[in-house]
């Protein structure tokens, strides 16, 4: 049994010496077991996100004002469907089965970005989701790109190509609004002040408050912390707002020179806690919507499952 202990500790010494020197983990690799579990939490929540994200933008498709703003959309819409199958490949490879990771999300047990579970009421909730929600999710995930495990690192550096469409999308449509009548101006602003705090709590709470960042961030699956991330978002976006004529929704967010950042109010806390828990504006909504279109596309899966002609089976895979 000493031996064994010995073997493991000669192990995790490796792994971690590996992963000191920016090496990447690939699937077949010797890892801790803490590692596997908490890469599975987290791809298999950003691949949730994924799923679950095409619904707030997804209702506007038929009414999206003009040809061109509909067919980019529906390609957005599509692109966040093939970044969740990109990443629940990801999650594959560690051990956990697809069809599992969907029973969790479908029954509630999953988690999923809180920003998912707030309502889209205009066209510019569109417009704002696409410029500053998925600026947020770029400046994670081109952190989450440089990630110690190999499947994770390089599906992110795909999905970080496509999302920066996304960011351009949106912003398009933001500038439209508020270079447009004082009432879509308004309705710009408003959509900014509705989603500015979700969105501020996209990259989770402050790393005090965090059960996993610590060893997240010791094995490399996160280079940067939640603070880390949210300041660059931040940093990032404020120019923006204001190069636009609006306002950004927090009074005390001012430039500071002595850090070179601004300094900013923190969200609230419990709110994220709620939302993440299930008890957020549209949690309820959303999850149903899931669950009907998971029934709906049973009859794809089970066709897949039947023999050929040839006699071979099809090989199932899940609809989302």
């Amino acid at each position: 049994m000493l031996q064994e202990a010995k073997t493991e500790e000669q192990k995790l010494a490796e792994f971690e010496a590996r992963v000191g020197r920016g090496e990447k983990v690939e699937p077949g690799d010797w890892m801790p077991e803490a590692y596997r579990k908490n890469l599975i939490r987290m791809i298999s929540q950003h691949a949730h996100s994924e799923i679950v994200g095409q619904l707030p933008e997804g209702k506007w498709i038929p009414f999206a004002p003009g040809f061109r703003r509909k067919l980019t959309l529906v390609a957005k819409v599509q692109d966040e469907a093939g970044h969740g199958q990109l990443l629940y490949r990801a999650a594959e490879t560690l051990g956990k089965p697809r069809e599992e990771m969907m029973e969790e999300l479908l029954s509630g047990k999953a988690k999923y970005a809180n920003v998912f579970n707030y309502p889209t009421p205009t066209w510019a909730d569109v417009g704002v989701i696409g410029w500053l929600v998925d600026t947020a999710a770029v400046v994670n995930q081109t952190m989450l790109a440089q990630s110690s495990y190999g499947p994770y690192a390089r599906a992110m550096k795909r999905i970080c190509y496509e999302e920066a469409f996304h960011i351009k999308q949106g912003y398009d449509i933001v500038v439209a609004l508020a270079k447009g009548t004082p009432e879509q101006a308004r309705m710009a602003q408003d959509a900014v002040n509705r989603w500015w705090y979700p969105t501020l709590m996209m990259s989770g709470p402050p790393d005090t408050m965090s059960t996993h960042s610590e060893q997240a961030l010791k094995w490399r699956i996160k280079t940067k912390s939640n603070e880390q991330v949210r300041q660059e978002f931040i940093d990032l976006i404020v120019p923006q707002i204001r190069a636009l004529g609006m306002d950004v929704p927090d009074k005390d967010c001012v430039f500071d020179e002595t850090t070179g950042h601004h300094r900013y109010t923190q969200p609230d806390w419990e709110e994220l806690r709620r939302v993440i828990n299930g008890d957020g504006p549209c949690n309820a909504e959303r999850l149903e919507q899931r669950r009907k279109a998971h029934e709906e596309g049973r009859w794809v899966r089970e066709a897949m499952a039947t023999p050929s002609r040839n006699g071979n089976r099809q090989k199932s895979i899940p609809v989302s």
